[in-house]
């Protein structure tokens, strides 16, 4: 009983030391009769397949100037209707401040139990929202929208939205705003504006990481709004209020456009409410210009990438260099003589002097890519269920020892690395295909730069081109090239030492 009297006690006073969350309203906030009144459908959407046996309802808010002629704007919110979104909407609408958008309030899923006097539903809401990777995203473009627009509104009109990115807007508070950032950092080339309120970017499942990912990767075209208080919650995963600043520093880093509002309030909505319609008019200023990728400061990615050059899918109509670049592959993982496939376990390299290294003899891996460092003297070997890189020491006699486990690779959420082609440019930075993109390694092993690739699944990766300067990727039965600042090395090159690296 004294324990209890206790933890009510302190609890009383943690309660007295937070300030009371009184904020003005926004006149956006405020109804006003003489503006035209959107409508709002709702639903009940039971039919995903991404997430079997789920249901969730579905808030649909339709504004009185959309004409189906013209494909609306898009924002998807999380966890249901929230921030007094309709009457801002149609303010912002009214007065110009943000386009003919529909707005889609969704709540989280629920696996209803067989006999609810005896179980409970099951909770997807973490599952959902708080892990990274691109499976809710998919549920979104795949599944949510596609039902939207198979809707009408009271008065006939078709439900047409927009698909370019630049027109979609997504946000939510807590983990549905680590949700709405995962949608737009995942899939980019679909939704490009965040508002995130008080977001649980702590250690529930991995958005502890965001931070290091947004410093490392080539940036994304997002534009992000954030709001936290410095009394938001402090428990086991984490401190919301410190990560939300450690996003915005790390945002502010990789050159995104970003803006944000601290204050001192707790984990609840009332700031998020009382900013939303400054949210709005920011995410959506000088709309329909798009929404412009920034610089980063990572001295990686500046040594590495050229401006304006990004991944292009190689011409099938160019058969010289298709021939050329086929052949790069399979000089590394085909027979030559037969023209099949080889399996990656059986393949050898062979260095300078022509010395052959069975990488399957000496190492009992099977294995997905391999690579020679520039000096010839390493041997790096990825293996596909493994988030690491291996290193070997090649002695004179081609043979390996001093084997170890030495770069560490980033995962996406529950599932592998996905590690398959392995090359190194001429300075040494190792470069690795794998299921977040290509993570570029120092010579100490650190991943110090991601660079995104196109949708699908890598499975092989080499340096090529007149220059050695390009490198292409094969992606399901596609392959991309990309141009950077830097040149390739190869087996059959004359080995070169690079310069020693930053410690």
């Amino acid at each position: 009983m004294k324990t209890l009297l206790f933890c009510l006690f302190s609890l009383s006073l943690f309660a007295q030391n937070i300030p009371q969350e009184n904020y003005p309203l926004d006149s956006a906030s405020i109804e006003n009769k003489a503006v035209p009144q959107g409508e709002i459908l709702k639903f009940t959407f039971d039919k995903s397949t991404i997430f079997p046996g789920t249901f969730r309802e579905i808030s649909i808010y339709v504004p009185a100037q959309y004409n189906p002629k013209n494909p609306a704007c898009v924002y998807i919110n999380q966890d249901g209707l929230q921030w007094k979104a309709p009457t801002v909407f149609d303010n912002l609408i009214h007065t110009g401040q943000m386009p003919i958008t529909i707005g889609i309030f969704v709540t989280s899923g629920k696996v209803k139990a067989q006999n609810p006097d005896q179980a409970l539903d099951r909770f997807n809401r973490s599952f959902e929202y708080d892990g990274l990777g691109d499976v809710y995203a998919r549920f979104l473009l795949e599944e949510l929208l596609p039902f939207v627009e198979s809707q009408k509104t009271s008065n006939g009109r078709e439900i047409v939205l927009s698909k370019n990115a630049n027109d979609r807007a997504i946000g939510g508070a807590s983990s549905g705003a680590v949700c709405a950032f995962t949608a737009a950092w995942e899939r980019s080339e679909a939704f490009s504006r965040v508002f995130s309120s008080i977001g649980t970017y702590v250690g529930l499942r991995g958005a502890d990481q965001y931070p290091t990912l947004i410093r490392k990767t080539e940036p994304k075209p997002i534009r992000v709004f954030l709001q936290d208080g410095s009394n938001d919650l402090n428990i086991y995963a984490g401190d919301w209020w410190k990560a939300n600043e450690t996003m915005q520093r790390a945002l502010a880093f990789a050159g995104y456009e970003q803006k944000y509002v601290w204050g001192e309030g707790g984990h609840n909505p009332k700031h998020g409410t009382a900013i939303f319609a400054q949210a709005m008019r920011w995410l959506w200023k000088d709309w329909p210009k798009v929404v412009a990728i920034g610089q980063s400061k990572n001295q990686f990615l500046s040594e590495i990438l050229i401006e304006n050059q990004f991944w292009q899918q190689d011409s099938l109509s160019n058969h010289a260099k298709q021939e050329a670049r086929e052949g790069n592959f399979r000089a590394s993982y085909f027979d030559t003589k037969t023209k099949k496939s080889l399996p990656i376990k059986n393949l050898i390299l062979k260095n300078n002097k022509g010395q052959a290294i069975d990488i399957e003899q000496h190492t009992g891996f099977e294995i997905a890519g391999a690579c020679l460092s520039p000096d010839q003297t390493q041997l790096y070997v990825t293996i596909e269920n493994e988030p690491w890189v291996w290193i070997y020491s090649i002695n004179a006699n081609a043979k390996l020892s001093n084997k170890q486990r030495f770069g560490w690779l980033h995962s996406p959420d529950q599932s592998k690395a996905g590690a398959k082609g392995l090359s190194c440019d001429r300075d040494g930075r190792i470069y690795v295909a794998t299921s977040l993109g290509i993570q570029v390694l120092d010579q100490l092993g650190r991943v110090n730069a991601i660079l995104p690739l196109p949708k699908g699944t890598p499975t092989q990766m080499i340096f090529g081109g007149t220059e050695n300067d390009t490198l292409f990727v094969k992606i399901d039965d596609k392959i991309y090239g990309r141009k950077l600042n830097v040149k390739g090395t190869s087996a059959s090159q004359t080995p070169n030492k690079p310069t020693s690296p930053r410690l």
